[in-house]
């Protein structure tokens, strides 16, 4: 399975996944309740710099994670600018900017396998009720690991027609980001069927 992990020696690479799993999710739920004002912007910043400052992941991590969500930014922080205001914007945009690169140190410090394993036991009370745990706990696993691959894929279109000369577009980088897209998700289908998960 592909995977976006970063191998280190910060605090949370020394955490095991489940505590982790928790402390990331408390983090960026608490900035992610934040008010709506400027100064909460500023917060849940400082929160982002202070993580990945003690992640051990690296400013240089952070950048590359911070460019990979510009078009979020550009498209949340549009749409509440015209209907709410240049304030509301702003710290939305920060809080939802400031969760999701919280969130992303996940599986930037914790191996896959670590992760599903994690999963498996804090999802194993589903099976008094008939839940199978083992698959939801892959179901989350490939979805946290599947998401900043198709953001490396986006990229690799992008930069495939710089290469050619091509000034890059939605439009033009479409098809083949679905190509790409529908060719992992058949590798990963493949390679969950040869593990005998059905």
């Amino acid at each position: 399975m592909l995977t976006t992990y970063r191998s280190g020696t910060g605090v949370l690479h020394r955490l095991p996944a489940g505590p982790k799993m928790l402390a990331v999710a408390a983090v960026a739920l608490a900035v992610a309740v934040l008010p709506t004002t400027l100064w909460a912007a500023g917060v849940a910043s400082a929160v982002v710099l202070a993580c990945y400052a003690v992640s051990g992941v690296g400013a240089r991590e952070l950048a590359r994670q911070t460019w990979a969500l510009r078009w979020i930014v550009v498209v949340t922080a549009a749409g509440q600018v015209i209907f709410l205001g240049v304030e509301p914007a702003v710290a939305n945009t920060a809080r939802v900017m400031a969760a999701l690169l919280i969130a992303a140190l996940l599986p930037l410090t914790t191996r896959t396998e670590d992760l599903l394993d994690a999963l498996e036991r804090g999802l194993a009370p589903l099976r008094r009720i008939g839940g199978d745990a083992e698959r939801a706990a892959l179901l989350l696993a490939v979805t946290v690991t599947t998401v900043p691959v198709l953001a490396r894929l986006a990229a690799e279109v992008r930069e495939a027609q710089r290469a050619r000369g091509v000034r890059p577009s939605l439009r033009l980088a479409i098809v083949p980001f679905l190509v790409l897209s529908l060719r992992h998700a058949d590798q990963l289908g493949e390679a969950l069927a040869a593990r005998g998960v059905r």
